[in-house]
């Protein structure tokens, strides 16, 4: 008696609940599923314990493989309770007749309860799992437990469910499979590998025969789709590969909160993902003789400033060198592209497309020594104005540009376009700056171009869909000047000095583009935009090995170039934006010094005489020591050869410079700069500039030395 009462102990305590909705089952599942915006997967999450996202509603199951699935399985499922008795009784008769284990006889109640309560197969398990049975149909309806056993049948592979099932043995959605292709994936139920079309076709073929003869025998099938199922050849296809799209999920997935749900559906597009990938590789293949492994192509539509590709070189690619790493967002030295932002923070204090810098040879003192700065071509072109310095990427004006700016203003003009990778000291970057001595990512340099071609509207970036579209714009730059800038660099002829009248720049719709070239070419990069989207290209070497003489122009242009033609191959592009607030005026470009000037039509920005060419530039400002700079005197160095320079920035050339410090007059000079022997106290430096009648003052800058 003690003996019963433990085993029924045992068994009650043996016997589990069932949860309240199956979904319970999955709703906590770690494991994500992300989509592109159209439904297309971007992962092959296979490793869930439950099926959560290729499921199948039971009214869109083909009704043929429901008929097959029960007569296979449990053609007593609508009578009984969980336990088909009168079918487990003929199992145990037939397995004693054949002195082996022939049948099982689990009814689709007892299968989802091994699904949900996996047990080593015994007499035990068996028995509780009667138990189980029974609970779990009076917990739910016979249509419910069909619909979890039809997604969470496993078929081998890690596949679950009729869904994956039917991509991964033949490559195609449920819906569009035949009737021979059904029945084999009731087969496969009962032994994925002994079946396998892969490995055992003919196995298969003739099992398939075998149920489709059963279904005709109980009137389940005609005599026409027997037939057809006879003549029909059994042909398995190989399931597609999913879009490589592993950087962006990695970045996607540390995005999201913890109460994210099972199935993302992201900003991408698979189709110009897969695309983008294979031009991407291909130039990559023709540039490996140029010491060329690495790369990366970021899409955004910049109407929504969502990503629509992002494309890492030779992704998924064991081989391949480096491949692991998304330079998407690794940091690197940007070359010219911060040009157009540094010109804009120009416009915006004050210059015109028009206002002249002298192109000349340029030498600059750096620490202890000097910096000769030089154009790509080593061609000096004179007086320029601004919007053929721009197009033209020149780096002497590039300089001179920066100094009327001054490094920590540009930086602060950078953060306001989500530029925050440049965080140290100005005086870390100094006039460099200008020609890309710093280390920025891919991803936010390319969102910066995509504020400018949105007019100067400053947009949060989008990877998930619906997540971020309540996020207001912050307008960070004049429309005015961030339409001029478009237009500069969507000028061909204004960038034909350096670039040529056929530059692989010239798209044939409007398009605003820009190169760069980082030192010992260990970066080429390009961005561009039209009125839709922006992109940004980066090539080189994640080991920051040199190419070999690979610039902006030869290597990622031509990627621009084709894939631009890739995105616009089905739509009507349009015209970039054009401000109606320029004034275009047809204007007198001179130097300050010549008589002579050429007229050409100009767009201008503030109330000007454009019979001048130009806004006369006449202020200058200080460029060392910057606004209350604090410093101390290094007991190392002896007083008298322990100097500070004070350096002044111009755009034109004044004949002398005084030097004021604390309104008393300490020095003269013919050069925009003067060694100041230092002594401690609170100082307050002013500096006047004269050009034959002309004076200029400075503004006074307060520093103070230890």
């Amino acid at each position: 008696m003690s003996g019963l009462v433990g085993f029924v102990s045992v068994t009650y305590l043996a016997i589990k609940p069932f949860p309240s909705r199956f979904s319970e089952l999955y709703d906590d599942q770690i494991k994500h599923h992300y989509y592109d915006r159209y439904g297309v997967a971007l992962n092959s999450t296979y490793a869930n314990e439950y099926n959560s996202v290729d499921r199948l509603s039971l009214h869109k199951v083909p009704s043929l493989f429901i008929k097959a699935l029960l007569l296979s399985e449990d053609s007593n499922f609508y009578e009984h309770h969980g336990v088909d008795w009168i079918a487990r009784f003929s199992a145990l008769y037939q397995n004693i007749k054949e002195m082996k284990w022939v049948r099982g006889a689990s009814t689709l109640s007892e299968q989802v309860v091994r699904i949900i309560h996996p047990r080593k197969r015994t007499l035990f398990s068996k028995w509780v799992e009667g138990f189980e049975s029974s609970a779990l149909e009076e917990h739910y309806s016979k249509s419910d437990i069909l619909e979890f056993y039809i997604n969470q049948v496993p078929f081998g592979a890690q596949r679950r469910g009729l869904k994956q099932a039917a991509h991964y043995y033949f490559g195609r959605d449920v819906e569009t499979l035949n009737s021979k292709e059904i029945l084999a994936l009731v087969v496969l139920i009962r032994s994925p590998y002994w079946y396998n079309p892969f490995t055992h076709q003919s196995r298969l073929d003739k099992k398939v025969l075998n149920l489709a003869l059963r279904l005709k025998k109980n009137n389940k099938i005609s005599n026409t789709r027997l037939q057809q199922i006879r003549e029909t050849p059994l042909v398995v296809g190989k399931e597609k590969p999913h879009i490589n799209a592993q950087h962006f999920l990695q970045y996607v997935s540390k995005h999201l909160s913890t109460t994210a749900d099972s199935s993302i559906y992201t900003t991408l597009d698979a189709y110009y993902q897969e695309s983008i990938q294979k031009i991407l590789d291909t130039k990559l293949e023709a540039l490996k003789s140029r010491n060329v492994h690495n790369g990366a192509v970021l899409v955004i539509d910049h109407e929504t400033n969502e990503v629509r590709s992002w494309v890492v070189g030779y992704a998924g690619k064991k081989d391949k060198k480096s491949n692991s790493y998304d330079p998407i967002q690794v940091l690197r030295q940007p070359g010219s592209t911060l040009k157009p932002f540094l010109y804009a923070n120009a416009l915006e204090r004050g210059w015109e497309a028009s206002t002249l810098i002298e192109d000349a040879p340029l030498r600059e003192g750096v620490g202890i020594g000097s910096h000769t700065y030089h154009n790509y071509s080593n061609l000096y072109y004179g007086w320029i104005s601004v919007r053929e310095a721009l197009a033209n990427s020149l780096n002497i004006p590039a300089i001179k540009t920066i100094q009327f700016v001054g490094t920590e203003n540009f930086l602060d003009f950078l953060k306001r376009f989500g530029v925050k990778s440049l965080d140290k000291h100005p005086s870390y970057y100094g006039d460099g700056i200008a020609l890309g001595n710093s280390e920025v990512t891919l991803l936010e340099l390319t969102q910066a171009y995509a504020t400018l071609a949105r007019m100067g509207s400053y947009k949060v970036l989008s990877v998930i869909e619906n997540r971020y579209k309540i996020h207001s714009n912050t307008n960070v730059l004049d429309a005015r000047i961030a339409s001029l800038i478009s237009d500069i660099l969507s000028d061909p002829v204004a960038r034909s000095k350096e670039f040529g009248w056929n530059s692989i720049l010239n798209l044939s719709n409007q398009t605003a583009v820009k190169t760069g070239t980082s030192s010992d070419y260990r970066d080429a990069w390009v961005f561009g935009y039209d009125d839709k989207y922006t992109i940004g290209i980066w090539v080189g070497n994640l080991d920051y090995e040199s190419m070999k003489k690979v610039t902006g122009s030869v290597g990622p242009a031509p990627i621009l170039k084709t894939v631009f033609a890739l995105l616009n191959k089905k739509r009507e592009s349009r015209a970039l934006y054009l401000s109606p607030y320029l004034n275009k005026k047809r204007s007198c470009i001179k130097s300050i010094d010549a008589d002579e000037c050429s007229y050409r039509d100009e767009y201008y920005l503030w109330e000007t005489n454009a019979t001048l060419g130009q806004k006369q530039i006449q202020d200058f400002h200080v460029i060392e020591p910057s606004k209350n700079l604090i410093m101390a005197k290094d007991p190392r160095i002896p007083d008298a050869v322990e100097v500070y320079v004070f350096k002044v920035s111009y755009m034109i050339r004044y004949e002398y410079f005084e030097w004021y410090l604390n309104d008393k007059l300490i020095a003269t000079t013919k050069d925009p700069e003067f060694d100041w022997h230092i002594e401690r106290g609170d100082f307050i430096l002013k500096v006047k500039a004269f050009r034959k009648e002309e004076i200029a003052v400075s503004e006074a800058i307060s520093f103070y030395v230890q």
